[in-house]
């Protein structure tokens, strides 16, 4: 099961094979707020009514263990009842940025925070969301006695609501006050940001299962959607994950968790034992559509058909796509940047193929970030709708270096959650090894090989890199 932040996805598989049998599918009962976007604030009983209409007809007929995914980072507050105090505070509220900023001055800035808990305090974060709740809404603060994420109140709830209360690492790894590095959690972080302590969620081992429902199904560990994501595509040392959505994140399988200073790398733990540091961009599909809407193509299909008619290096036309400012590298406040314009360069298809080109320059910076602190990168999954451009897949091999796989569209994340929850069910029944999670049949997938364009995209890139160090010397 997979509860995104807009419906809820289920897919039945075979334990032995990974082969998706059945599917099912519901959009969360929620109102629009005023003005558009998604809501800041869910009942997270709309996340129930989703998932019972996404399992109606008969479709966990047969089933014998259940995994859940959820959107990161949601909130859930809950007093000494195990009620909720408010509705969840959901992942992509910015309302605690000033929180965050807060947190981290209190505790002695970004070298504190990472070695803390490898990561810096950032706005979607619980750590940051409990700092604004302490400061906006100190009633509902005092009530808080204890703190849940999405997939740890929906498994609770699976399991008639136990008074054991469970997460697994990968969603614990999230929260700000907890350290992938020591696989402890910071309980003063807890009373810092929210003014008092609060219970947190037993952190579950990748394999071990949270319990039974009354019906007598096994429930597993459940995890967050990034380390669903992952563990659905089957990815392992060496692999990284490349994601265009409006903005971009690198993520790579590693062997330990990573402390960063800076602030770029976010050290997550996954859902195999091992651990996934992430780089965030914050410019990525979003380039392509301002770029699309300033030369009046109607869709990136057309955009990326345009930016064909170019050559790599778009006739010396380099962007820069910090449109909102950047993350990686740092430059919250600066806009984007268009160099090398002349007239043999002023056409739209040039204008087109910089936008791709610049996306993935930016990309392959926060890919760089990685490798700088020892990351092995021998392979990419490139996920998003943008992956299936034409204009993304011819450049993306020689930019990145090496092999890039783009995996057919499937539900990775509840195949993930299904994985884990065949893993747990074999761990309990004798079949499988506490350490190695079941072996399924590998998504099916595109595979792009670097060739003879390597050394043209070590020229793109370069070209790139030049217009970057002239503009924000020392950015990285």
């Amino acid at each position: 099961m997979d509860s995104s932040p807009d419906f809820t996805r289920i897919v039945v598989c075979d334990t032995d094979t990974g082969a998706v049998l059945r599917q099912g599918y519901a959009p969360h009962p929620m109102e629009t707020p005023e003005g558009g976007g998604r809501p800041s604030d869910v009942d997270p009983q709309a996340w129930l009514l989703s998932l019972g209409e996404a399992a109606g007809s008969g479709l966990l007929e047969g089933v014998q263990a259940i995994g859940v995914s959820a959107q990161q980072n949601a909130l859930v507050p809950l007093d000494a009842q195990g009620a909720c105090v408010r509705p969840a505070l959901v992942g992509g509220d910015r309302r605690a940025q000033v929180a965050a900023a807060d947190l981290m001055d209190t505790l002695g800035g970004r070298q504190a925070w990472a070695e803390a808990v490898g990561c810096v305090p950032q706005a979607a974060q619980p750590v940051a969301k409990l700092r604004w709740l302490a400061r906006t809404e100190p009633d509902n603060a005092l009530r808080t006695t204890a703190l849940m994420q999405a997939h740890d109140w929906l498994v609770w709830q699976l399991l008639g609501r136990p008074a054991r209360r469970t997460t697994d690492r990968g969603g614990a790894s999230g929260t700000g006050y907890w350290s992938a590095a020591t696989g402890a959690y910071r309980a003063d972080l807890v009373e810092l940001a929210l003014g008092h302590p609060a219970m947190v969620p037993e952190v579950l081992g990748p394999s071990e299962a949270a319990g039974m429902t009354p019906e007598g199904l096994l429930i597993s560990a459940g995890t967050g959607e990034t380390m669903a994501a992952a563990l659905g595509l089957g990815i392992g040392l060496g692999d990284a994950v490349v994601s265009l959505g409006a903005s971009g994140s690198v993520m790579a399988v590693h062997p330990e968790a990573l402390v960063d200073s800076t602030g770029m790398i976010t050290s997550l733990a996954d859902a195999t034992g091992m651990h996934l540091p992430v780089v965030t961009t914050l410019n990525a599909v979003r380039a392509l559509r301002g770029t699309a809407e300033l030369l009046g193509v109607p869709d990136l299909e057309s955009l990326s058909d345009l930016a064909m008619k170019s050559t790599p290096g778009s006739h010396g036309l380099v962007m820069l796509p910090y449109l909102e400012g950047e993350r990686t590298p740092s430059l919250p406040h600066t806009a984007g940047t268009l160099a090398g314009l002349r007239r043999e360069s002023m056409k739209p298809e040039h204008l087109a193929r910089a936008a791709f080109e610049g996306m993935l320059c930016g990309l392959t910076d926060a890919l760089d970030v990685l490798r700088g602190r020892g990351v092995d990168v021998r392979r990419i999954f490139l996920l998003g709708a943008a992956a299936e451009l034409p204009a993304v897949q011819a450049a993306a091999p020689a930019l990145f270096g090496v092999q890039v796989v783009v995996p057919q569209p499937a539900d990775y994340t509840a195949i993930g959650a299904a994985r884990q929850a065949a893993w747990a069910l074999g761990v309990s029944q004798g079949t499988l090894a506490p350490h190695t999670p079941p072996t399924w049949q590998g998504a099916a997938a595109r595979v792009l090989e670097p060739g003879e364009e390597l050394a043209v995209g070590q020229a793109v890139r370069q070209q790139y890199t030049s217009v970057r160090e002239q503009t924000h010397p020392g950015a990285f």
